[in-house]
């Protein structure tokens, strides 16, 4: 059985993947998700192309050290994706814990796609450069800094996109 691709949204080709990964999953051919971030870098740049109150986000070039998208103001956006109330994925380039050193700024803003085990978009959070600052958490195995997805930064943050 094939699938036309080509005839479906970008959304229903997102859910078809999600299908796809969780028999995969279970015939133990794959065991991660491993595109994660890269929908979720998606999803985010989508909407905010067509939110006309957001800015208008395009993705930063391949390789681009601790951003992934810039608005067309030049605001600096990194870009986290999580699937669980865990964290988010570290952010390299800043100060190890205990250090005295000030962190030079690497973005001013910070979102984070919370999307469902289908991958479906829950939420979009937004924290300022400050509100990360003051909400990162060390990650000691990783060697690098995270934040916990958590009432206090749901709270916190710019919610954009709450899923009804």
């Amino acid at each position: 059985m094939c699938i036309d691709f080509k005839k479906l949204t970008d959304r229903q080709v997102i859910a078809c993947y999600s299908q796809s990964i969780k028999e995969l999953k279970k015939r133990n051919i794959v065991r991660t998700k491993n595109i994660t971030g890269e929908l979720g870098e998606y999803i985010a740049v989508d909407f905010y192309r067509q939110t006309p109150t957001l800015p208008n986000l395009q993705f930063a070039p391949p390789s681009t050290e601790n951003i992934d998208a810039i608005s067309t103001k030049g605001e600096r956006y990194s870009i986290k994706t999580i699937t669980n109330n865990g964290a988010t994925g570290v952010f390299y380039g800043l100060p190890a814990l205990g250090s005295d050193e000030k962190p030079i700024q690497k973005f001013e803003y910070v979102i984070i796609v919370k999307l469902t085990d289908d991958f479906e978009l829950e939420r979009i959070l937004e924290l300022s450069w400050e509100e990360f600052l003051m909400n990162k958490k060390w990650h000691s195995r990783m060697q690098a800094w995270n934040l916990s997805y958590s009432n206090k930064l749901i709270k916190l943050g710019k919610n954009l996109f709450i899923k009804e």
